[in-house]
C-alpha cells in the first residue's frame, strides 16, 4: 500500500492522499475510535497541508462529528488543546520527511493512538463514502493553541528561567517558530531570528546534515549566541546546539530533562545512548522498539506497576514524554503524554543557567558514550528487507560486513527494532529500515564523537555498497 502505517502515522507521498483515501482513513478513525467531545485539527507549513487538512474537516462533518479547526500548530500543542478538552485530534503533518509526502496523525483524548488502535482503523478499511448525516457535525475555529502551549513552560519556568541568555532560534519551516522565539523571549532570553525559509525545509533532528551543521556552527560563532533552538516541521522532535553551535543528540537532551525533573522510571527505544543504564538517579530503564507509541506502551505498563511511578519518555530523535505531574522552577507541569519538543528545548538550558554552568559544562558530567545516526536514501523496502535479513541470519554475511568495517563478532545482538549489534569495548553499529519512508538508517556509538562518526561514515559505505548490490539505491 502506497499509504501507510509507520513509526509514529499514517505516511505516503502527496499524489497518494487523495480524497478517497484521507477520508477513508478519517472515517474508520471517527467509526473504531473513541473521539470524546469532538475532533480538533492542525496542520504544518507544508504546501499540500492546507488542502489534507480541508478533506479530514469535511470527512469528520460529513460522519456527523463536530470539529476544531486549529489551523497551523504544532503536533503537542493540538494534542494538548485537544486532550485539555476531552476531544480526538488529526494532526497533517509529514513531521521530518521531504515535502512530496505527507501524512496523518491520529490522537484520542488521552493522547496518541497506540498500534493496537492503527490495526482497528487499517482493518475498517475501505470505508465506504458515508451517507449524508442526520446532521452534519459543526465547524468552529479555536483560539490560539500555540498560546497555550506556550503559557504550559511559561508558568512551570517562570520569567527570568533564561534570563540573560542569547539565543538563536533557527526557524526554516517549523510551524512552531514563531511559539518558540516568544516562549524564549517571555522567559528572559534575547531571541535571534534565524533562517526563516518561505518552502519547506524538511529537518531531521536525528540526523542533521552536515550543510546544516555547519551552518548553526557559522551561527554561533558570528553572533556570539548561548545556544541555538529548533524542531522539526511538526514542532515535537527538539534540535539544540551548544555555544559552539554544535548538535546535542536528541536522547542526551532527554537525559538532561528527565534529571532535571527528577524522573526515576525511563522508557526508551534500543536505539538511545547506552549511558543511560549508567546514571544512578534512573531507577528503572525499560528499552522498546523505535517509534511514540511503543515509548508509551512502556511507559503505560510502568504506570500500571506502580501509579505514582515517575516516569518519562524520549527517543533518540530528541521527542520527549512527560509521564507524571511534575513540578518545574516556577510552577507545576502537568504529563503530557505525546511527544514534545519544548521541553527537551527549555529544560536543560534552564538547569544550566540555574547552576552556572554551560550546556557544554553539564555534558562533560554525563557517561563518555557518543551516538551518531544518518540515513541511505532512497532504498526500496524490498532491498532493505532483504539486506537486514541477511545480516541478521548469516554469519558470513555478517562477517563480511564487520570485516569492512574493522570490526570483531560482536559480543551481543539486540532484534528488538532492526539489528543492534553491541562490541567489547562500547561500541555499536544498529541497522534498521525506516518505518515511514524510503530509507535505511544507521545508528553507531562509540567513546567519542570523532570515533563514532568514523564508525558511522564506515558504516553508511560499506551498507550503502550492499544495498546498491541487493537493488537499492543509496546516496
Amino acid at each position: 500500500m502506497s499509504v501507510s502505517f509507520g513509526t509514529s502515522g499514517l505516511r505516503g507521498l502527496v499524489t497518494a492522499l487523495t480524497d478517497d483515501v484521507v477520508c477513508g482513513y478519517v472515517r474508520a478513525f471517527v467509526a473504531v475510535c473513541p473521539i470524546g467531545s469532538g475532533l480538533f485539527v492542525g496542520r504544518d507549513l507544508r504546501a499540500s497541508s492546507p488542502q489534507i487538512a480541508e478533506m479530514v474537516i469535511a470527512a469528520a462533518r460529513r460522519a456527523g462529528v463536530d470539529v476544531t479547526d486549529c489551523g497551523a500548530a504544532s503536533t503537542p500543542a493540538l494534542a494538548l488543546a485537544a486532550m485539555t478538552a476531552g476531544a480526538a485530534a488529526v494532526m497533517v503533518t509529514g513531521s521530518h520527511i521531504p515535502d512530496d509526502r505527507n501524512g496523518l496523525k491520529f490522537y484520542l483524548s488521552t493522547g496518541e493512538i497506540s498500534k493496537a488502535d492503527e490495526a482497528a482503523i487499517t482493518a475498517a478499511l475501505p470505508m465506504p463514502q458515508a451517507a449524508p448525516a442526520p446532521q452534519i457535525g459543526a465547524l468552529m475555529q479555536a483560539p490560539d493553541v500555540m498560546a497555550q502551549y506556550v503559557a504550559r513552560y511559561a508558568n512551570c519556568f517562570g520569567p527570568q528561567a533564561l534570563l540573560g541568555l542569547k539565543l538563536g532560534v533557527y526557524q526554516h519551516s517549523s510551524v512552531a517558530r514563531d511559539a518558540l522565539m516568544q516562549m524564549v523571549q517571555g522567559m528572559g532570553a534575547q531571541a535571534v531570528a534565524l533562517g526563516r525559509a518561505v518552502t519547506f525545509i524538511p529537518v531531521d533532528t536525528e540526523s542533521v546534515d552536515a550543510s546544516t551543521r555547519a551552518q548553526l556552527a557559522a551561527w554561533a560563532a558570528q553572533m556570539g549566541l548561548d545556544a541555538i533552538l529548533s524542531t522539526d516541521g511538526d514542532g515535537d522532535r527538539p534540535l539544540l546546539t551548544d555555544a559552539d553551535g554544535t548538535v546535542i543528540a536528541g536522547d542526551i537532551l532527554g537525559i538532561l530533562t528527565a534529571r532535571s525533573l527528577g524522573a526515576q522510571h525511563i522508557c526508551t527505544p534500543v536505539s538511545s545512548n547506552s549511558m543511560i543504564e549508567d546514571i544512578a538517579e534512573f531507577r528503572q530503564i525499560s528499552r522498546s522498539k523505535i517509534g511514540s507509541p511503543y515509548v508509551i506502551a512502556a511507559m503505560l505498563a510502568a504506570q500500571a506497576q506502580q501509579a505514582d511511578a515517575k516516569v518519562v519518555g524520549f527517543e533518540a530523535n530528541g521527542g520527549f514524554l512527560l509521564g507524571f505531574n511534575a513540578a518545574g522552577p516556577q510552577g507545576p507541569l502537568p504529563a503530557l503524554m505525546t511527544r514534545d519538543a519544548f521541553l527537551p528545548l527549555i529544560a536543560p538550558l534552564a538547569a544550566a543557567r540555574a547552576k552556572g554552568q554551560s550546556l557544554r559544562a553539564m555534558l562533560a558530567d554525563l557517561p563518555a558514550r557518543v551516538t551518531a545516526a544518518d540515513r541511505l536514501s532512497p532504498v526500496s523496502k524490498d532491498a532493505a528487507a532483504q539486506f537486514l535479513d541477511a545480516m541478521t541470519r548469516s554469519e558470513t554475511a555478517r562477517s563480511a560486513l564487520l570485516a569492512q568495517l574493522r570490526l570483531p563478532a560482536p559480543a551481543h545482538l539486540d532484534v528488538t527494532d532492526g539489528l543492534r549489534l553491541s562490541f567489547s569495548g562500547g561500541r555499536v553499529v544498529h541497522l534498521r529500515p525506516s518505518g515511514n519512508a524510503p530509507e535505511f538508517r544507521i545508528y553507531t556509538e562509540a567513546e567519542s564523537d570523532t570515533a563514532a562518526q568514523a564508525l558511522l561514515q564506515s558504516a553508511l559505505s560499506a551498507v550503502g555498497a550492499a544495498l546498491s548490490v541487493a537493488g537499492g539505491k543509496a546516496a
